[in-house]
């Protein structure tokens, strides 16, 4: 069997996304035949013994899976943190996590941020999601204190200053009272009195909402992820998940191809 990247042989072993797997690497956690591996190694993977933490990886195929899992506050979205009281895989049901494998966040929610997160064990899929090219959506209902001014909204939709550029917004509007109200239905706690906003955008900096919202003087009060690509919150409660079919899958990253391919 030709060699390939180590990264792309973790990604395919539904350890992590490549880049998730790249930055395993880089941590010095993946080792190769007992040494360390390094970013972008060959590896034939028929007669290799990648380790992860001292663990063997299990090359073998299992079915992909997506998940779209309602985060709730609190929550910690990465799989493997020890300081961390709940994590994401706890909400997944033994018999979905025992036919995957191994699954992972496709990106992350801050621990005080809520809403719709994707799991999955395909690691190809998983880069495409989160891969800049694809410019995939993610969109957030955000609860204000008080109304967004003029000058505030136009400092939105023009640009934020932030560390790593400027944060654009895709589309920024306030939320219609039926959105409200089902958005209600699903949160845990129930919101108290706020202002909602629905906010777009395809970049995916840390905390990015929550600091250009500050920058402009209106910090986020509660912060909920309601879409990824054509996935949407609709329907799960706080805590609940619904498994997707792989045709729906295929349409988070703009359709281009079959999940795993």
């Amino acid at each position: 069997m030709p060699a390939e990247r180590v990264q792309k042989i973790l990604a395919r072993a539904g350890v992590a996304s490549r880049r998730g797997a790249e930055a395993l690497v880089a941590a010095g956690r993946v080792t190769i035949d007992g040494r360390p591996a390094t970013i972008g190694e060959l590896v034939d993977p028929v007669t290799a013994r990648i380790a992860l933490d001292g663990r063997l990886v299990s090359l073998m195929a299992h079915p992909h899976v997506y998940v779209a899992l309602h985060k709730p506050i609190g929550v910690i979205s990465t799989v493997r943190d020890r300081h961390a009281a709940r994590t994401v895989l706890e909400f997944v049901p033994p018999a979905i996590a025992s036919t995957a494998g191994r699954l992972y966040p496709v990106g992350r929610l801050d621990r005080d941020s809520e809403g719709l997160i994707l799991l999955t064990n395909d690691g190809d899929w998983a880069n495409r999601v989160l891969h800049p090219s694809r410019a995939v959506e993610r969109e957030y209902a955000v609860g204000l204190r008080t109304p967004l001014q003029p000058d505030q909204i136009r400092s939105l939709v023009d640009g934020v200053t932030l560390e790593e550029g400027l944060g654009r917004l895709v589309h920024l509007r306030a939320a219609t009272a039926i959105e409200v109200a089902r958005l209600a239905d699903l949160l845990d706690p129930s919101p108290e009195p706020l202002v909602w906003y629905r906010a777009t955008l395809v970049q995916g900096w840390k905390r990015q909402l929550r600091r250009m919202f500050g920058a402009v003087g209106a910090p986020i009060e509660r912060l909920v992820r309601v879409r990824v690509g054509t996935v949407r919150l609709d329907g799960l409660r706080s805590g609940e998940l619904r498994v997707l079919p792989a045709g729906e899958a295929a349409g988070v990253a703009g359709g281009r191809g079959r999940p795993g391919r």
